[in-house]
């Protein structure tokens, strides 16, 4: 063996020894090119370059051997995870977090597969954006969900969009491009024969999956598909349990039950007849039922309640109420809502709503039954005591309409007798009802009164309310928003007021009938108004012919706005439209510049909003000019006049 020989083994020797030290392969590299530079024989080269290639073959099997290593223990860390004790969200969400570490991706996902609509639906996501959130319902038969559940294995794709191998869906294919996903992985979720739902994997950036990340996403389908299933199963069994420990308490108290019903049902009318109020009855029945209550009139109004009744549809409910008055007895809502008529005789007098804890037993519904009886009695009783009231009441309310000049301390008295106080602000609602509907309306109107401590009239057909409130508008409002259901056809209302004292109601009451009348001239039957609502018809209207405060709810913002700046914004309206609209004839008119025209209206424009060159409000800016114009004048002749009084001598 010659020394080129000896030294071409030498140098295969180091390149062990350097695999021996795990050294990297840069540092045989660099021994290769340090024994080419020093003249290595030609024949030992070749030998050389194949030991360096094998070392670079040793080298990446150990570093293929290493990330092996790592990716089962990281899923064994992640099965060791799985078998933690979690509710449904909770694992969910923890396969969603390791799928996507494992795999080193932007995000992850489940989608559970909705049996009755056929479509699935995400369950759960991790590291979304904004598209793939919990609930997002996608078509089942189109992506690479459909296909890995019909295959049993991974499907993959490296760039989703544009894969024409794949049914795409539009609804899919715009939630994938909104979350800016290229990559995507999917893996099946089944238990024996039932595929229940699809764990997804993706990056935002294209890539092609290796066999080992398919490998390694089969393997958390698996194990996320049984962890899945374990936990469902665990969930139905608690829930069984529970269910039967609920079965056997209420087995337990049913008999005790039976024992104080009749009982419980002399308690319920001893209150009822005593004079007790409706809120101690409720809780009684609270309390006995075990759940929430509530008792609404025949208007759907609420009179008394005790807890929370979970809201229901309105058709729901009104099947309810019309099923319960026709069998006399209570039904229940999908919700488990109880509902029970409150009846007297025929005469269906309000509705009992009872929410209870626990589903009813063979006691609970007689016992419900029973109650809305004792409510009855209740109601009964207490239409008694308003009746013999009621009388005394309108009397007093006609009285300040047909006869106001009766001293007004004696309507004051009468009035407090009736704990009404006469000296608190007042305002006049008139109501005509359509439709030939009035002893409806004039039933309704009795008892509307009654609960805002009003009065009620009915004069030449319409009938007229007297309630303690300041804002005439807002009572015409909720007047109409709460009788023309009830009515079930629209009513005219008309307002005015308020009114302080028992004088003026009378003519507040022709303010609201003028106010009426003014709604079924314009063509508005069912609509409702008070003078400050019909702009410079309310000027004409009202008894008060209150042009200043006309002026200043129109153009007052103009005014202020002149007097603090010394502006001309005021000239310039009236310039406006006596241009007939034309900026470029106002500015002639003016003597100024159109662009300083058209600055001045885009002031006037932000003081009045952006609706003030509407006909009608432009109608209301143009009296409201006029107005403020006259009272100029007339003001400008009282103070010329007075000093010329005052020189004038004396005879």
């Amino acid at each position: 063996m010659n020394s080129a020989e000896q030294s071409g083994i030498g140098e295969i020797l180091t390149i062990l020894e350097l695999l021996a030290a795990e050294a990297p392969p840069t540092e045989i590299e660099d021994l290769l090119r340090r024994t080419r530079s020093a003249g290595l024989d030609a024949a030992a080269l070749p030998h050389l370059e194949r030991a360096e290639r094998l070392a670079f073959k040793v080298h990446a099997l150990f570093a293929r051997r290493q990330q092996r290593e790592a990716e089962l223990s990281a899923l064994v860390d992640t099965a060791r995870d799985l078998t933690l004790p979690y509710d449904l969200d909770e694992l969910l969400r923890t396969i969603t977090r390791r799928t996507r570490t494992l795999l080193g991706l932007d995000m992850s996902y489940i989608s559970f597969r909705d049996v009755e609509t056929g479509d699935s639906y995400v369950r759960t996501a991790d590291g979304h954006a904004s598209a793939l959130t919990v609930g997002y319902r996608v078509p089942y038969s189109s992506g690479i969900g459909d296909e890995s559940i019909n295959s049993s294995v991974p499907i993959w794709t490296p760039d989703y969009l544009s894969d024409e191998r794949l049914r795409h869906s539009s609804v899919l294919d715009e939630v994938v491009r909104a979350e800016g996903l290229r990559a995507i992985i999917a893996a099946p979720l089944k238990f024996g024969d039932d595929a229940f739902g699809v764990l997804y994997a993706a990056d935002r950036n294209v890539r092609h999956f290796t066999v080992t990340d398919v490998s390694l996403m089969s393997s958390l389908g698996d194990m996320a598909a049984v962890a899945i299933e374990k936990t469902r199963t665990l969930e139905r069994s608690n829930a069984d349990v529970a269910d039967l420990k609920s079965g056997t308490s209420r087995a337990k108290s049913q008999l005790s039950e039976f024992r104080r019903l009749g009982e419980l049902h002399a308690r319920l009318v001893d209150l009822a007849l005593s004079g007790s109020n409706l809120n101690a009855l409720v809780a009684q029945v609270a309390e006995a039922l075990q759940g929430a209550v509530l008792v609404r009139d025949m208007e759907h109004r609420t009179l008394t309640g005790l807890g929370t009744i979970p809201a229901a549809k309105d058709a729901e409910m009104l099947r309810a109420c019309h099923a319960a008055y026709a069998r006399r007895t209570p039904v229940t809502l999908s919700s488990g809502t109880w509902v029970a008529p409150v009846m007297a005789g025929n005469e269906e007098l309000a509705v009992l709503l009872l929410h209870p804890d626990d589903p009813l037993d063979d006691t609970g519904v007689p016992l419900l039954r029973l109650a809305a009886q004792s409510i009855a009695v209740l109601l009964q009783v207490q239409r008694g005591e308003e009746a013999a009231a009621s009388p005394f009441r309108d009397e007093l309310f006609e009285d300040l309409l047909v006869a106001p000049h009766r001293p007004a301390k004696q309507f004051i008295q009468r009035a407090r007798r009736l704990s009404i106080d006469l000296q608190r602000p007042h305002v006049v609602v008139v109501i005509r009802p359509e439709g030939g509907t009035q002893g409806r309306a004039a039933s309704w109107a009795a008892s509307y009164a009654r609960r805002l401590d009003g009065l009620r009239s009915i004069q030449s057909g319409c009938i007229a309310l007297l309630l303690p409130t300041s804002d005439s508008s807002a009572a015409a409002r909720a007047v109409s928003e709460e009788l023309t259901p009830l009515l079930g056809h629209p009513v005219t209302v008309g307002a005015a007021g308020p009114v302080t004292g028992p004088d003026l109601v009378q003519q507040t009451h022709q303010e609201a009938l003028r106010c009426l009348d003014a709604l079924v001239a314009l063509d508005s039957v069912g609509a409702y108004a008070s003078p400050k609502d019909l702009g410079y018809l309310g000027v004409l209207l009202s008894d008060n012919r209150d042009a200043t405060s006309f002026i200043s709810a129109t153009i007052g913002p103009i005014l202020d706005y002149d007097t603090q700046r010394m502006t001309e914004l005021t000239r310039t309206l009236d310039a406006y439209f006596a241009a007939g609209g034309s900026p470029t004839y106002a500015a002639e008119a003016l003597h100024v510049h159109p662009n300083t025209v058209s600055r001045r209206l885009e002031r006037i424009t932000e003081l009045l909003g952006a609706d003030w060159l509407k006909p009608e409000q432009a109608l209301e800016v143009q009296l409201a000019l006029r107005l403020h114009r006259t009272h100029d004048v007339l003001r400008q002749k009282r103070d010329d006049g007075a000093p010329a009084q005052a020189d004038k001598p004396e005879h």
